[in-house]
Order: C-alpha cells, then sequence, then structure tokens
C-alpha cells in the first residue's frame, strides 16, 4: 500500500516525550525531525509513546529553528500529503481523513489550510464558515498545524520555510505566512477549508502582541512579504489590532518597524 499522509513532527530534543502520534496505520507515517544542537544522547526507546512504532521515522539536526526542520520533513516525506507538527498537537484521525478526501478531489491545489480547537474543543479563532482561496491578503494567521501540503507539487515549486523566521530564529512567527505567501506567488493554488484536524493550545507563538519584540517580528514577516509595500500593510493592519499593538504610538512604530 502506497503512503497517502505523512506527520511531520518539528521537535526540540528536550520535548521529545510530548509527541501523541496518531495510531499507526498502513498509509501514514510519523517523521521526526529532532533540534539536538547539544548532540545530547537519545533513542526512541526512551519514549513509550513512540517505542515499538513501526511506522516512526526520525532524523537529528545540530541546530535549532523550526523553518529549518519543516523544510527538511518535506523532504523526507514519503507520502503524497504532508501535515506539520509541533510536539504539542493532537490530530484528529477523522479531521485529517476528511482534508486528505478534499484533496484528492480537488487536484490543482498544492497546500490546504484547515482549523483547530484548543482542548475545551472550542475553535482556536474565527474561521471561514466555507471554503476560501487563500491569498496574501488572507492568510496571515495560518498555523502551521493547519497547513497540509500536497508533497510533489510543493517540491516541484521549490517552495521552503525561511529559516529567518519562526520558533527559533530572533523573527519567532511568521514562518507559515510566508511559506504561503511563496507558494502563491510561485504558481501554487492554495484553500482554507472548514474541517478540524487538530487540538492546540490556546497559548501559541502568535498569540504575542504587548511587546517590542512581538512588535518587531511582526513588522519583518510584513517586510519579507511586501517588500517596499509593507508599511502600507502595516498601517491597514495596525488599524485594525490597534488595541492588541498597544496604542497609536506603538501602532506607528509597527507602521516603522521599530
Amino acid at each position: 500500500m502506497s503512503l497517502k499522509l505523512t506527520i511531520g513532527y518539528s521537535v526540540l530534543r528536550e520535548r521529545i516525550q510530548n509527541i501523541t502520534p496518531p495510531r499507526e496505520r498502513p498509509d501514514w507515517e510519523t517523521v521526526i525531525v529532532v533540534q539536538n544542537p547539544g548532540e545530547k544522547k537519545w533513542q526512541l526507546a526512551d519514549f513509550p509513546k513512540l517505542t515499538g512504532r513501526r511506522d516512526v521515522s526520525t532524523e537529528e539536526l545540530q541546530s535549532t529553528g523550526v523553518a529549518k526542520s519543516r523544510t527538511r520533513a518535506i523532504w523526507l516525506a514519503k507520502s503524497e500529503y504532508l501535515v506539520f507538527a509541533d510536539d504539542d498537537i493532537v490530530f484528529g484521525e477523522s479531521g485529517l481523513e476528511a482534508a486528505i478526501k478534499y484533496f484528492d478531489e480537488n487536484p490543482r491545489l498544492s497546500l490546504l489550510l484547515a482549523q483547530a480547537q484548543d482542548p475545551s474543543g472550542r475553535l482556536r479563532k474565527q474561521y471561514p464558515k466555507s471554503a476560501a482561496k487563500l491569498s496574501v491578503w488572507n492568510s496571515a494567521r495560518a498555523a502551521t498545524y493547519e497547513m497540509i501540503i500536497r508533497v510533489d507539487a510543493i517540491r516541484q515549486f521549490g517552495v521552503v520555510f525561511d529559516e529567518n523566521f519562526g520558533a527559533g530564529s530572533e523573527n519567532y512567527l511568521g514562518d507559515e505566512y510566508i511559506f504561503i505567501a511563496d507558494l502563491l506567488r510561485a504558481g501554487g493554488k492554495a484553500e482554507f477549508v472548514p474541517i478540524t484536524v487538530a487540538t492546540h493550545p490556546e497559548d501559541s507563538s502568535g498569540s504575542g502582541w504587548g511587546t517590542s519584540r512581538d512588535r518587531v517580528a511582526r513588522a519583518a514577516v510584513f517586510t519579507r512579504v511586501f517588500g517596499a509595500l509593507a508599511p502600507l500593510v502595516r498601517l491597514g493592519f495596525g488599524l485594525r489590532r490597534m488595541r492588541e499593538l498597544g496604542g497609536p504610538a506603538n501602532l506607528v512604530r509597527f507602521v516603522l518597524a521599530r
């Protein structure tokens, strides 16, 4: 049987024990890319939830930063589709199956953006109520564990995660949005579908707003995506999120990327 789906985890060595993969099945695989810059010794046998799993493979990187490890997962995947995962994600098998079915029925799509819930069962954010085409204007809030890709298409387009963004880098967020923007500009097609595929804790790297670090990191993402037009885009975005930014003075700083 050919593999249909890869669950691609990006995880720090000290957080491997948090991983709860979906049940073992013949058409899915689990790939764990471990960030281990300290080269601490470890083996799968140390982690009961992973021991004896024939569907689990690992690769170690002597570096940190999720972008590099997520890109590596794209090249390690042996399946048709790949869903990106953090160590604190719990996937719903029926949701992933529904997303795969939608992908199968829409072969022109290179990326599917689904939705996630918190541990209480509430959706983590306000999602569209129906399927919608993705653009650089409506995909800035994408989370990695909501993203499912058609592996061969992504490889053909040559799209990878920008290592200057994402957890473990100075610009600790926005790598998902940049990935989608790069894909769309390369000619790929992407859609959102209101299918719940994962459960994730309420807090995430994209939840922070109150510090200068948060503001500067977000500003850098818009610079990466929009270039010279970024100040205008930041102004429009900032006017809608004035409260989170902390008032007019911070809005000005945000527009100026300071």
